[in-house]
């Protein structure tokens, strides 16, 4: 049938565009990961929705699109902590893997996701790597007190490959959205905490409302640079979600902390990988916002499976 349709609707700029009901983008995005919808179709779709914005309806619809068609992930004995991790480090360093460590030492299988969108960053694989944690192979159960990483090509290789669209026209689209609000675990199967982030005031509303519309169990937080874990330097905004229902767990602080923690002066991976090995190991301090981040998803997750 193609998604034409569909780009009559978005694709009339930011005026005269209309918002497309759940059912109508789950369908769209079905096509797009499937690939039954050309290369210029796909490259439309994502400047259309560019220039409109997505509202909740249509995330809860590719949302819905993701999921059917996600490698699922067998349940864990406990519930699952989901790090989508896709900017990684600009000018400080990727701290997800410390989060994800943290997390797993005190008893919480964790998954961290994801793919370099960007040549010029480190990721997060690149510091688990340097940690020894190799990318998984094929999707398995992941065990408590444990940190694994998938490759998004291992969850879903349609889509790593609309994230790569940004690598050919420079923007940003969907997707990119999306991976951070995926749920690799099956809600047939077990229990999950997805652990959201944005860079801007606008995305908190809309990923909430997201979130509220899908009734998914979540901390949501102004992430590191795109990353979501807790800029080290200053204490973010955190909500919790329980099956869709808000929580304020954390107000933000105004400033920077009064003690800034020392952190490596570089983005490298070996260099924050070493960073890591310090703090997990009593040398360094955990970063006192990190430390609140996982009490709160620790708290979110007793409440979640008491």
């Amino acid at each position: 049938m193609g998604i034409s349709q569909y780009l009559k609707v978005i694709g009339r700029g930011k005026v005269g565009a209309r918002a497309l009901p759940r059912d109508h983008a789950a369908d769209l995005m079905g096509q797009v990961l499937d690939g039954t919808a050309s290369d210029l179709e796909v490259g439309a779709f994502c400047i259309a929705m560019r220039v409109k914005g997505e509202t909740p309806e249509e995330m809860a619809g590719f949302l819905d699109a993701v999921h059917e068609r996600l490698e699922m992930l067998p349940a864990s004995t406990r519930p699952l902590v989901v790090l989508p991790s896709y900017n990684g480090a600009r000018k400080l360093p990727v701290l997800t893997p410390l989060l994800a460590l943290l997390l797993a030492r005190e008893g919480v299988p964790v998954l961290v996701h994801g793919t370099a969108t960007e040549d010029r960053r480190v990721s997060s694989q690149d510091v688990l790597a340097q940690l020894g944690i190799a990318p998984l192979q094929e999707a398995c159960e992941i065990d408590a007190g444990s940190v694994a990483f998938a490759p998004t090509a291992l969850l879903l290789p349609g889509l790593e490959r609309l994230l790569d669209v940004r690598r050919t026209l420079g923007l940003r689209n969907s997707a990119h959205s999306l991976v951070k609000l995926m749920d690799p675990l099956s809600p047939v199967a077990g229990d999950s905490l997805i652990v959201g982030s944005y860079t801007h005031p606008e995305y908190a509303e809309s990923m909430a409302a997201t979130i509220a519309l899908t009734g998914a169990d979540a901390l949501l937080l102004r992430g590191t640079e795109g990353e979501p874990v807790a800029d080290p330097r200053r204490t973010p905004q955190m909500d919790g979600f329980l099956s869709g229902r808000p929580l304020r767990l954390q107000e933000a602080q105004g400033g920077s902390l009064a003690v800034l923690p020392t952190l490596p002066q570089t983005t490298d991976a070996a260099d924050t990988a070493a960073y890591t090995r310090a703090v997990l190991g009593g040398e360094l301090p955990v970063p006192e916002p990190i430390a609140r981040q996982v009490e709160h998803i620790l708290h979110l997750l007793r409440k979640i499976a008491p």
